[in-house]
């Protein structure tokens, strides 16, 4: 089947937009020009090409590379801002090939395609547009990601209790590894409240005399009052100040608990 790229910019007009244009680069591949763009002020990447018997819309790994510029390499690979991509291309019908994404161009209905293929750009998009509150929540389950990773799965529990003094669940540790003469109980710290609580937990768990070790992981240290950061660290008997700045050391010191039971 041959394109008439006349036919087509007026299908992509109607369907998507006015400022769409098409501009042809070798055979059976055409450059879609819309007037939206990347965080960082680029236009969406998008090629109609054929693929076989059939055509699709192609961002060509353009739009990972660009929020990559945003977001560590690695956090689009897995974890939560992962899911909430993949979501994202799955509502519109959008294939995530190894990184490109892929729209297949069904029963010739050109517009149809392109307008679900920039919805979803536009979603993947939202990722990097994300508030600092919004981003923070992600936090936990990157967190949580990061010791699923490193400590066997039978020796790690989260949101512990302790069931003989804290039947009521008023103490929760977010994650408890056990096998160890003194478990490590590991709080990730994304906000003053849950800081506090920490303190508060740590506190409670000396009075009862529980045989522990304990570790905190801020998000960001920097955004803490530093009061609540003072009590804290009076209570915990290692912390780091960063999440993100320090995986290797956080790694590095869990291997050395594990191995040390």
């Amino acid at each position: 089947m041959s394109i008439d790229i006349d036919a087509l910019r007026e299908e992509f007009r109607a369907r998507v937009c006015e400022q769409v244009d098409v501009q042809q680069q070798g055979e059976n591949r055409f450059v879609v020009h819309t007037p939206f763009r990347y965080e960082d002020g680029d236009h969406f990447g998008i090629v109609l090409r054929r693929e076989g018997d059939d055509w699709i819309l192609t961002d060509e790994a353009s739009t990972l590379m660009h929020l990559s510029y945003a977001i560590n390499e690695k956090d689009l690979e897995s974890g939560s801002r992962f899911d909430l991509i993949g979501n994202s291309l799955a509502g519109f019908s959008v294939e995530n090939r190894g990184g490109e994404f892929v729209i297949p161009v069904s029963e010739d209905r050109f517009g149809d395609a392109l307008f679900s293929f920039v919805q979803a750009i536009l979603k993947v998009s939202d990722v990097s547009y994300l508030s600092r509150e919004i981003v923070r929540s992600t936090f936990l389950e990157d967190f949580k990601e990061f010791l699923r990773k490193r400590v066997p799965p039978n020796r790690l529990q989260f949101d512990w209790f302790d069931e003989h003094n804290d039947p009521k669940h008023h103490y929760p540790v977010d994650a408890h590894i056990n096998s160890m003469r003194k478990p490590l109980f590991v709080y990730a710290l994304p906000n003053p409240p849950h800081v506090k609580d920490a303190t508060i937990s740590l506190l409670k768990f000396k009075t009862w005399k529980i045989p522990f070790r304990s570790l905190g992981v801020f998000e960001d240290q920097e955004s803490i009052p530093a009061h609540d950061v003072a009590r804290f660290t009076d209570a915990i008997d290692k912390a780091f100040s960063s999440f993100e700045g320090n995986k290797l050391q956080i790694s590095e010191y869990l291997e050395d608990i594990l191995g040390n039971r």
